[in-house]
């Protein structure tokens, strides 16, 4: 049976699960979601349709939402989600449920994974040795998963208790939300920056311009910060106190997996 494989990352965490679960299933394509966003509306052809991406102050990628209302599917079509957190993922995966359901799309199984935080302007990247720890949970997580959706199972959709998904992603993340685009003016460039461009690279939605050999970030940003990850100076920062703090991405995923996903 053939199957698609939405997904969006800034640190390669979300590729890396996208990678691992094609593996199990085969007969598989990964498409980035920032791909095909342009388009009116997203009508892919497959028997199973997965969309994996990272939990973003407690609900989907602005993204991801984005996509989630766009998509087109016949009703025989298998639909899950997977969803990456470094806390909790409270209720983001009930939201996109939500989402699909306005184009009347069943969210067949909803499956959440830990894997390292790597929110910066928060805190520093976790140990190698705690990532590692992730990664060997993660694996297991994939092996499960794909059963299940080989089996094209109905499951319970991975989420917290009502309360907590009511605080966190409804209250909080409708209000946070609303400040995602405009969050890159917290963004700046230290005297490390040798004008390399990579920043301007590896943002998947084409947030970046370089400007006299510095970035500058254009206002419709995602907040996945991949620029600042992925910077070989770490010369990218958002505050003030990011610059003391350990970078994070993958250590599967290259720089190159980041182009690759670059709108067109």
């Amino acid at each position: 049976m053939k199957t698609l494989l939405y997904y969006f990352t800034g640190t390669g965490n979300t590729l890396k699960i996208a990678k691992d679960l094609a593996a199990q299933l085969g007969d598989t394509e990964i498409i980035p979601i920032a791909k095909v966003i342009d388009q009116p509306s997203i009508t892919p052809s497959a028997d199973r349709v997965g969309i994996v991406f990272p939990v973003y102050i407690w609900g989907p990628p602005l993204i991801v939402a984005n996509f989630a209302r766009k998509l087109q599917v016949p009703a025989a079509t298998y639909v899950f989600g997977i969803t990456n957190y470094g806390g909790f993922p409270a209720g983001t995966l009930l939201m996109l449920k939500d989402l699909l359901a306005t184009n009347k799309i069943d969210l067949s199984a909803g499956f959440g994974i830990k894997m390292p935080g790597n929110y910066t302007p928060m805190y520093g990247a976790k140990s190698t040795a705690e990532q590692q720890k992730h990664f060997a949970r993660e694996a297991a997580a994939i092996k499960e998963i794909a059963e299940i959706v080989k089996a094209n199972k109905s499951v319970p959709i991975s989420a917290n208790n009502a309360l907590v998904n009511s605080l966190f992603s409804s209250f909080i993340y409708k209000h946070g939300s609303l400040k995602i685009p405009e969050g890159d003016k917290a963004f700046w460039v230290d005297e490390k920056c040798n004008s390399c461009g990579v920043c301007e690279k590896v943002c998947p939605v084409k947030n970046i311009k370089m400007s006299d050999g510095k970035p500058v970030w254009l206002h419709h940003c995602e907040q996945c910060v991949g620029c600042l990850q992925w910077c070989p100076q770490e010369a990218i920062q958002a505050g003030k106190k990011t610059a003391v703090r350990k970078r994070y991405h993958h250590p599967d995923i290259t720089e190159q997996d980041m182009i690759s996903q670059q709108k067109n």
